[in-house]
């Protein structure tokens, strides 16, 4: 049973692992986000499926299930403000860029002269 919880819990730390490589190496926000939320919720689900053999009572084995829902919630509230903050952004990004291009078909002064 010992080898199987060493298993499960190396799985978990694995997932985090990824989860940060894909933090590095995802080229925009939501490609990270992504990577990272799912990744880690996954580890650590695998890690605290490993450590519940080991507990000694209920009361611990509900504090660590409490404990994963409640890294569940965190993550997944902490990637819909930066999803949505970075979308705020570009919002205001593409608005500036608005302002500042002609529209088309339209000329500049310097072009009509």
């Amino acid at each position: 049973m010992m080898y199987l919880q060493i298993l499960i819990i190396s799985v978990g730390a694995l997932f985090f692992l990824v989860g940060t490589v894909g933090l590095l190496r995802f080229p925009d926000v939501y490609t990270r986000i992504h990577a990272l939320t799912k990744a880690d919720n996954i580890g650590m689900g695998l890690i605290v499926l490993g450590l519940l053999p080991s507990t000694d009572s209920v009361a611990q084995a509900l504090k660590l299930i409490l404990c994963w829902l409640l890294v569940l919630g965190a993550s997944s509230v902490a990637a819909y403000l930066v999803a949505a903050k970075q979308r705020a952004s570009e919002a205001k990004e593409r608005a500036a860029d608005a302002k500042t291009q002609p529209l088309k078909g339209e000329q500049t002064k310097a072009e009509g002269l």
